[in-house]
């Protein structure tokens, strides 16, 4: 039964399981030394040079998992001791280099990095090289290339670089906490800080105390768990000891309602439903933050409504977005969300109590209308905002610059400050594709999954976004 995409994320599980058994159990303190021995209980290494490496790392994993380095903000860390194997970056000379006689690299190179040995073939002297790329342009058999880390290439916003000792340094001033450095790293030396402890105590709170404890799934949840029926997957929570889960959708729905209407109160609007995109914005757009909607995003609004109506109460969202736990940390946010675990903790919470959801009857998810459900791939927010002006009876266009993925929202930000944007929605979605492809979720299916979302969507008997938001109850 297949439940993850990658050995990194299966060995990341299987770190948190343990860590939330023990929890569980009271016994963590008592077995903390033992766990990487039963995560790695063999004399032979199967991953690294020696086993004693190996389990060092799951002891740095299990402090991740403990919440992480408490002096960094940062919710995405680098385990150094992990980040060892990859090759030096930056532009090299492959073995398709033929020694030409043109030397057409070594005539382009700005600062003379390139020379030739005794064979005539080139040679890159690093400590020259400033990786300008024009050797590369210019050679005529391709064998100069850029061999840039997984984590580089998957950071869009430039906030990797690498330490003197070869390991990934994460710049926390441009990191906007989208996690695609964590799903891209080989190696798994980048996690996303883990606060699956504090879900636990949690849980063991509401049943010593008897206050209700909310579960808030992201619509993603459709797209995963593929193994199990989704009516399934929200017993399986239930039985972990929460008192009810409830649709993030169905404050999306809220969000899609007043984001539609200050959107045509104010003509131009960038949404706030990303916590990566809003984080864009603010480090490296500052001329377009004026546009920012003022509305909470899903998880805050649905998060408000549940403590509004039972102050006591505690919440824990459940999504595929390691941006969501930087966002939980922020003032707005603080008071409403006690706690966010991705869609992988959840594997790892269920599967730490030994709950087979297979074997769950279906419970009923049904909060929210067909457009908050489809708030999970891109394009569903600028179809709910145009719904949602059409149920509130106001004449405005939406004019949605629809934007997946950091590329097109830079695009999108540009045109917007220099006021030569047609449109007047910036939808921003950081993660390709939407929340379906974030960095927490088990599988990454692409079109597979955004056709999961919207065919939950359609099973949906809420009429319309208005009765959603008007007959929500907990």
């Amino acid at each position: 039964m297949q439940k993850f995409d990658t050995r990194v994320q299966h060995l990341k599980y299987k770190v948190l399981r343990e860590m939330a058994r023990n929890a569980f159990n009271d016994t963590l303190l008592e077995n903390f030394s033992e766990i990487p021995k039963i995560i790695m209980p063999n004399k032979e290494p199967t991953m690294r040079c020696c086993v004693y490496k190996e389990r060092a790392i799951i002891t740095e994993r299990m402090k991740i998992a403990m919440g992480g380095d408490k002096h960094n903000p940062n919710v995405i860390e680098v385990i150094g001791i992990a980040c060892d194997e990859c090759p030096v970056g930056g532009y090299q000379v492959s073995d398709s280099c033929r020694g030409c006689i043109s030397k057409r690299c070594s005539d382009v190179c700005p600062v003379g990095a390139i020379t030739f040995d005794s064979e005539h073939r080139a040679i890159i002297n690093k400590e020259k090289c400033i990786n300008c790329g024009k050797c590369a342009q210019a050679c005529p058999f391709s064998a100069i290339r850029n061999n840039i880390r997984p984590c580089q290439a998957a950071c869009k916003v430039n906030a990797i670089s690498i330490n003197e000792d070869q390991s990934a340094k994460i710049d926390d001033e441009k990191c906007i906490a989208c996690g695609a450095c964590t799903y891209r790293c080989p190696f798994g030396a980048i996690v996303d800080k883990s606060f699956i402890l504090d879900v636990v105590e949690l849980i063991k709170e509401s049943k010593r105390n008897g206050n209700k404890l909310y579960a808030m799934v992201a619509p993603a949840i459709a797209s995963q768990f593929g193994y199990a029926k989704l009516g399934q997957v929200i017993s399986g929570i239930k039985e972990l000891g929460f008192t009810d889960v409830k649709e993030v959708a169905l404050g999306a729905d809220m969000v899609a309602l007043k984001e539609a209407a200050e959107l045509a109160e104010k003509g131009k609007l960038t949404s706030s439903c990303c916590p990566a995109f809003v984080s864009y914005i603010e480090k490296f757009h500052p001329a377009a933050v004026q546009y920012i909607s003022h509305n909470y995003s899903p998880m805050v609004e649905l998060g408000k409504y549940i403590k509004e109506l039972d102050p006591t109460a505690k919440t824990v969202f459940i999504g595929p977005c390691t941006a969501k736990k930087a966002e939980m940390q922020k003032e707005a946010a603080r008071p409403y969300v006690d706690s966010v675990i991705t869609f992988e903790e959840l594997q790892a919470l269920l599967d730490s109590r030994d709950i087979d959801i297979t074997q769950l009857e279906e419970d009923e998810l049904n909060d929210a209308s067909f457009y908050g459900r489809i708030f999970a791939h891109s394009g569903g927010l600028t179809g709910a905002a145009a719904r949602a002006l059409e149920e509130q009876g106001i004449d405005f266009e939406v004019k949605p610059a629809t934007c997946s993925g950091v590329d097109e929202c830079k695009i999108a930000l540009l045109k917007l400050a220099k006021g030569i944007l047609k449109e007047n929605f910036v939808e921003g979605m950081i993660c390709e594709g939407g929340c379906i492809n974030g960095a927490g979720c088990l599988t990454h299916a692409g079109p597979k999954a955004a056709q999961k979302v919207d065919n939950h969507a359609k099973q949906s008997t809420v009429p319309t976004i208005k009765t959603a938001v008007e007959e929500a109850k907990i």
